[in-house]
């Protein structure tokens, strides 16, 4: 009943890894693998308050962790999201599509053992690398595209957050105000650890800090992040075609674990509960 952090994504999907395995994560650190696939052993899939939050049954058991800790969760909508994900398995458990549970397994395991400063930092560094801000001289077509449609979001977040963020066709990339990182450092401690967790998760989703505050604020859509993360290769699948099962498995799963880590992190941020629901078939 436990994993944590699936394969990257981009990729197709990953081989089978051993229940017990641990491979290096993104940024060289070590991160839970899931077993590919399991055949579903339970029936009935329903939630629970308990002492130390919101509890997940499969039938008569209780979900764990990998570290095998009792699997709670700080808000009901949260935990009702994650039971959907069990209930919606058919005869097989695909371990690879649940990115809610594993997201859950990372914040109650912490298996970096990294606190609130660390994993802000982290979130901030990728200022440095950001995928909007490296743009290309050549070919014009795709410099051009670069400019209307990164501009804007770059420009929005600039607003949003009086920062000064900038771009730049140097290999070494913009040189970020000190300033515009300790903006970004402020804002997110603001979130608790949990919610913390989720942004990091979209962010390496994305390759982009800035397209990831824009998304959790709500300013852009979940495809049109994803879409924008992708720019230099949707201008290279327009003009030398597209690999149906690579390119669109590849689309699909980027915006489903980017979809997935947003939802976490607004319902980790929710404060107030929602009605109960009874999962039904």
């Amino acid at each position: 009943l436990w994993w944590a952090h699936s394969p990257p994504a981009r990729l197709p999907r990953p081989p089978p890894a051993p229940a017990g395995s641990c491979p290096v994560g993104p940024c060289g650190r070590r991160s839970y693998a899931p077993p590919a696939e399991r055949k579903r052993f339970y029936q009935n899939v329903s939630i629970s308050q308990g002492e130390g939050g919101f509890e997940i049954n499969l039938d008569h058991r209780k979900l764990k962790t990998p570290q095998a800790k009792l699997f709670t969760v700080p808000s009901e909508a949260l935990a009702i999201a994650v039971a959907t994900e069990w209930d919606s398995q058919k005869d097989t458990i695909k371990f690879y599509t649940m990115h809610l549970t594993t997201l859950c397994n990372t914040a109650l395991d912490n298996p970096t053992q990294r606190n609130k400063t660390q994993l802000i930092r982290a979130a901030v560094k990728f200022l440095e690398t950001d995928t909007v801000c490296y743009r290309v001289e050549e070919p014009p077509a795709l410099a051009e595209l670069q400019k209307n449609e990164w501009d804007p979001v770059v420009t929005w977040v600039e607003k949003r957050y009086n920062v000064t963020i900038g771009s730049s066709t140097s290999i070494l990339g913009p040189n970020i105000p000190a300033s515009t990182k300790e903006t970004f450092v402020s804002h997110l401690a603001s979130y608790n650890m949990w919610a913390l967790q989720g942004i990091e998760f979209v962010i390496t989703q994305l390759k982009s800090l800035i397209l990831s505050m824009s998304l959790i604020d709500r300013h852009i859509t979940v495809e049109k992040a994803v879409l924008l993360s992708r720019l230099e290769e949707e201008y290279q699948i327009r003009r030398w075609g597209n690999v149906e099962w690579a390119h669109d498995y590849d689309l699909c799963e980027l915006r489903a674990r980017t979809a997935a880590g947003t939802l976490f992190v607004h319902l980790c941020s929710e404060s107030s509960t929602v009605k109960h629901k009874l999962l039904q078939d």
